[in-house]
């Protein structure tokens, strides 16, 4: 089974449009953050959700534009000093900015904790002693019915070995003080580029793998590559991916394909856009041409 479409709201140029055309197309979530578009992706965002009930969201808890690093220093759950990071997951600020991100999106049906690997990058323990403070404060949103659950959305946190899926688990648990917790998705970028969890997938380990037999929901961040890997793609290898396909089509396809994902986040805004990528995960490739189409890319 492929892979369902959500939208990534990271790289678009209009968050409220690009939502309305992907609610429409039937994607099944809206990905956002507080510091997307400049801070103002929430606001242009709620308006949408509160139309398209069905729709889940996610969104993350972490980095922060200045604008509001600022508001946080007046609210007093940031220091003056704490804002130059641009990032923070002390309790008192996660609160904080769930609470400010609920106010404009309406709900929370996930709340990741944003590129935890930036938390004591050089400090293995203060890092998991921050995350799991953090876990405490999502744990107490989720039980008191404020989010409906929360995850990890990591551009290198899993790659290098900053923290696995054994270590999220073990966190959720203790800051839950049982086994029954509500850590329930896991984030990475997946792609052509980004190929190693695919690889790992195809031999039955690796994230992706743990995390959905641990029953968490899986999400593929940045299958373009920033917009950059359709530009790599030759004629012939899109054709080996499938033929008839645009290259950005093709490497949605190769993500989409990838065992043990559940959503691919696609930053696309017009209807044409949503209906051909649509099209081109609705038949994902077989574990042989997936396998064939990654040591094609390794040998170039």
């Amino acid at each position: 089974m492929s892979a369902v479409l959500g939208l990534g709201t990271y790289k678009v140029r209009d968050a409220e449009a690009a939502a309305r055309t992907a609610c429409a197309a039937g994607a099944a979530w809206v990905d956002t953050a507080p510091n997307y578009q400049g801070g103002r992706a929430h606001a242009a965002l709620g308006p949408v959700l509160a139309d398209h009930p069905q729709v889940k969201i996610a969104t993350k808890t972490g980095f922060f534009t200045p604008q509001q690093g600022r508001a946080a220093v007046a609210a007093g759950v940031l220091e003056e000093e704490q804002t130059r990071a641009g990032h923070c997951l002390a309790p008192r600020f996660v609160r904080w900015q769930v609470e400010q991100s609920l106010v404009e999106l309406g709900r929370a049906d996930i709340v990741f904790l944003h590129n935890p690997e930036h938390a004591a990058p050089h400090q293995a323990n203060a890092r998991m002693r921050q995350m799991w403070e953090a876990f405490v404060v999502l744990e107490e949103l989720a039980h008191a019915e404020r989010i409906g659950g929360y995850g990890i959305a990591t551009w290198s946190g899993i790659e290098s070995g900053a923290f696995a899926v054994r270590d999220l688990l073990a966190l959720a648990r203790y800051a839950a003080g049982q086994d029954r917790h509500h850590l329930m998705a896991l984030q990475i970028p997946v792609s052509l580029v980004k190929d190693t969890p695919i690889r790992q997938a195809l031999d039955g380990r690796g994230p992706l793998v743990q995390a959905r037999a641990a029953g968490l929901t899986t999400f593929a961040s940045a299958p373009l590559h920033s917009g950059a890997l359709p530009d790599l793609l030759t004629p012939e290898l899109v054709d080996l991916i499938r033929p008839g396909l645009s290259p950005a089509a093709a490497c949605l396809l190769v993500a989409a394909s990838t065992p043990s994902l559940d959503t691919i986040l696609l930053s696309a805004s017009s209807s044409p856009h949503w209906a051909e990528a649509s099209r081109a995960v609705a038949l994902p490739l077989e574990t042989s041409r997936l396998k064939e189409v990654l040591d094609v890319c390794a040998a170039r």
